[in-house]
């Protein structure tokens, strides 16, 4: 019975840490008393995407493709209560159509180990998490990619000078049975450079916290839906700081500037029996780099689609209770203090879509109509229509 009882905790531990799922990958036990497990995964989402710009003579044509969005492998395991791992994979093939345009060339094809991280359970109040792993700012970039209401998390969400994950350290915990969350780390933030490109190199701070006033978000991640199985209200908030991150003047490698993030977010999802289930979610962020895009000498790094910027998001979907078909929409503004040598580009970006659940988050295919205008006509406006199959196996 101590056996059975360890493979069990350990296969809770194991799967509380993962997405749940209607079904899971083949897990495989190990060490004393079989305390060990390991569990392998794979995430798949293939696309169809019909964009009505970028292809023909003039790039006036419509431009259509097949790719994989996301094309994952993933191994989590547990041994005993205190300690997990998750580790990822990600393939990402050639393609030539990026979030605001169609390049001229297709872009070379990766594959990167995503994730991969050691997590520490002291005590539900005090968790540790080292490795590379997604850091703790915006509530979108934490939402699963495989659980979001809308096709995909917003397209210019993400940080300066990294991507979706970071190098380093977290320690966060829940409080209040539940209620309260917070988080706290110190990540890697702009890799490691000479001061011929940077002033300094320092670690990048992280602090958050959220306030979950229904039902427990307690989790590490979120989601974008729970289709329904949770009543949650959860407003949260992270402050995000990098010392002497960039030269305002890469030439002279003078003016040294600090990068400053802050955001606030909400999200709100509520079932009603034989009505449906209605979702509801924003934003707003800003990423500071001290007017660093002023400069005749600009770090190219300050400035683009993930350089310094302001905008907010709205999400709102209806999932009908009789059918597993949800609806939804999102509108986002952004504002970039110098995107494709436009200062204080304005972008707004709408969409509207449904996800049909099969097989619940297992299989689901998904449609999204979406719009993309430049206030300024730094790139041309265009429309996308994307169809997409996701597989979790």
């Amino acid at each position: 019975m101590t056996k059975i009882g360890t493979i069990t905790a350990s296969t809770a531990l194991l799967l509380g840490l993962a997405a749940p799922a209607a079904f899971a990958g083949p897990q495989i036990t190990f060490g004393d008393n079989d305390k060990g497990v390991l569990q392998l995964d794979y995430k798949g989402q293939f696309q169809l995407n019909v964009r009505d710009n970028g292809s023909g003579t003039n790039n006036d044509d419509a431009t259509t493709s097949f790719d994989f969005r996301r094309n994952r492998i993933a191994l989590m395991g547990a041994y005993g209560d205190m300690l997990s791992i998750y580790v990822q994979t990600e393939f990402t093939d050639k393609t030539a159509v990026n979030s605001l345009r169609v390049n001229d060339g297709e872009a070379d094809s990766n594959f990167q180990l995503l994730d991969a991280v050691m997590r520490f359970k002291f005590h539900d109040a005090f968790k540790v998490n080292v490795g590379k792993f997604k850091y703790n700012f915006s509530r979108e970039n934490l939402e699963a990619c495989e659980m979001p209401l809308t096709l995909d998390r917003s397209l210019f969400i993400r940080a300066p000078f990294v991507t979706t994950r970071d190098m380093g350290v977290a320690a966060w915990g829940n409080l209040f049975n539940d209620m309260f969350q917070y988080r706290f780390d110190v990540m890697e933030g702009r890799e490691a450079v000479s001061g011929n490109t940077a002033p300094k190199s320092s670690f990048r701070y992280t602090g958050r916290m959220h306030v979950s006033l229904l039902e427990p978000e307690n989790d590490y991640g979120y989601k974008g839906t729970y289709m329904g199985k949770k009543k949650v209200l959860t407003v949260g908030g992270a402050l995000q700081y990098e010392p002497d991150v960039v030269y305002g003047n890469t030439y002279y490698k003078t003016d040294k500037n600090d990068y400053m993030a802050w955001t606030i977010d909400g999200f709100f999802e509520y079932p009603v029996t034989d009505l449906g289930t209605f979702t509801v979610s924003g934003a707003y962020a800003k990423y500071d780099l001290d007017d660093s895009y002023k400069s005749a000498f600009t770090d190219s790094d300050a400035i683009g689609l993930n350089g310094e910027k302001n905008g907010w998001y709205v999400k709102a979907g209806y999932m009908l209770p009789k059918l597993p078909l949800q609806l939804f929409g999102r509108y986002e503004q952004w504002k970039f203090a110098n995107l494709n040598n436009v200062i204080n580009e304005k972008v707004d970006w709408y969409g509207l879509g449904a996800n049909y659940y099969i097989w619940g988050q297992n299989l689901k295919l998904t449609m999204e109509f979406s719009r993309t205008n430049f206030d300024k006509g730094s790139e041309k406006d265009f429309s996308n229509f994307t169809t997409q199959l996701q597989v979790l196996f």
